[in-house]
């Protein structure tokens, strides 16, 4: 399933360098199968909606209880004001199983004043016995790349989907099935076919209750309809239809593609907030902020040697800090980095996301936030201003300073004749798919 490919693309001053391993997978099984500043971006929300606000919707799975609590309020940049650094640390088919790394991570989040994106996998809410009710495009009744659940299973992820959105996190979608490659995978759907597979995802969660015989748990604090607003496709395949389907369905972000670290813009409606090229120290070249792809490119395995555990991770750890460190010091790009919950390699990549998060969280003026939380800010913005800011570079700083270059809310001039435009990141070349 893992699927493998290969990219040339020059990033800042970083070498053209040949990158494998674009797309992150999230394992081949369900999960119960075995403090920054106030500013330009505001501060916290903390008041949590009172109970009597609490609106049960259909069969009690969901429910609307008021506002969300723990989130920033979204400021208008002034005039020569410095932008906020952003992060946003994000995770794919985000499910509570024995290694509770939900659990795990929602703690350190509040740990460390950092609030993130879960992206659901929907048959993570949806039993083994009931998976005949998952119709993906393509395939046959009840198919799953990554299996489905059982009850204990469900039972955990939905006391940690509850408790991560109070604390002020966000809750996307990774879709269902997992589908990747050529035989029917997510790149060969239609916007259509997209259309069917977001509204099954959208109703494991909203039926979760009655598909898995537990009518008397309390429900999700929130309608997905509305929480619902941006995603992350399986493998970063099928993005071109999928945003097609996206628009029209009122999503406001995606984060599937491949990004140089700059200030992102929309297409079709849609925030492109997709995942960046960052250093691998040591080496020629850059990969996507991934623990996938690390670790494609150190192991190729997810069992690689034991002895290079610890380099591995520091390797990622240090790619992504010094990736922030370029943004922070620079052109203030927000940064975008893709996990996993899985153990590969000893669990070294769940290490360094979190040794990254405890050094770039706690800084001045840094906001480690949800999708949500960054689209609502950048909404929020002049978008004369947010045009001026897509024309910095990679780690390039404002030449005179923030106060000089944001000191007027006017529409950047036109960059002279002779100097070459920035290339974006260029789409990967698809390789055939790792059938191991």
């Amino acid at each position: 399933m893992l699927a493998a490919t290969k990219r040339v693309v020059a990033v800042g001053t970083v070498a053209t360098a040949l990158i494998a391993g674009l797309a992150g997978c999230s394992g081949s099984k369900a999960p119960g199968g075995s403090a920054g500043e106030q500013g330009a971006s505001g501060g916290k929300e903390g008041v949590a909606a009172p109970k009597s606000a609490v609106r049960l919707i259909g069969d009690g799975s969901t429910a609307f209880t008021g506002a969300q609590p723990g989130l920033l309020r979204p400021e208008r940049l002034k005039p020569g004001q410095k932008p906020p650094q952003f992060v946003v640390f994000s995770w794919d088919g985000a499910g509570e199983d024995s290694q509770k790394l939900f659990s795990h991570f929602r703690e350190v989040g509040k740990k460390y004043d950092a609030t993130m994106t879960y992206f659901l996998s929907g048959v993570y809410l949806l039993p083994e016995e009931k998976r005949s009710m998952y119709n993906p495009p393509q395939h046959s009744a009840g198919r799953s790349d990554i299996g489905f659940n059982d009850i204990d299973g469900i039972k955990d992820t939905v006391r940690e989907l509850r408790a991560a959105w109070l604390d002020g996190n966000e809750v996307g979608t990774h879709f269902n099935g997992h589908f990747c490659g050529k035989d029917g995978g997510v790149g060969t759907w239609s916007a259509e076919e997209w259309k069917s597979e977001i509204s099954q995802a959208k109703s494991f969660v909203k039926n979760w209750k009655t598909n898995a015989g537990l009518a008397s748990m309390d429900p999700l604090p929130f309608d997905y309809d509305k929480e619902l607003i941006g995603a992350r496709t399986p493998c970063l395949e099928g993005r071109d239809n999928f945003i097609r389907a996206a628009s029209e369905l009122g999503f406001r972000y995606d984060t599937s593609g491949v990004n140089n670290q700059v200030w992102p813009k929309k297409e079709l409606g849609l925030w492109d907030l997709s995942l960046q090229m960052v250093p691998v120290p040591g080496r020629a070249f850059e990969t996507l902020a991934m623990d996938y792809n690390f670790m494609v490119n150190q192991s190729g395995t997810t069992k690689g040697d034991p002895s290079k555990h610890t380099y591995w991770g520091n390797q990622m750890r240090d790619g992504l800090i010094q990736a922030f460190d370029r943004a922070y010091q620079g052109n203030r790009a927000p940064l975008i980095i893709g996990n996993h919950f899985e153990s590969w390699n000893g669990g070294t990549y769940m290490r360094a996301i979190e040794q990254t998060i405890a050094t770039v969280c706690v800084k001045s003026d840094v906001k480690c936030v949800s999708f949500r939380q960054l689209v609502d800010w950048l909404d929020a913005q002049d978008p004369n201003v947010l045009e001026k800011l897509r024309g910095l570079d990679v780690g390039e700083a404002p030449k005179g300073g923030w106060m000089q270059f944001l000191a007027k809310p006017v529409a950047p001039a036109a960059e002279p004749a002779d100097k070459p435009a920035r290339k974006p990141a260029e789409k990967a070349a698809a390789e055939p798919a790792d059938k191991r």
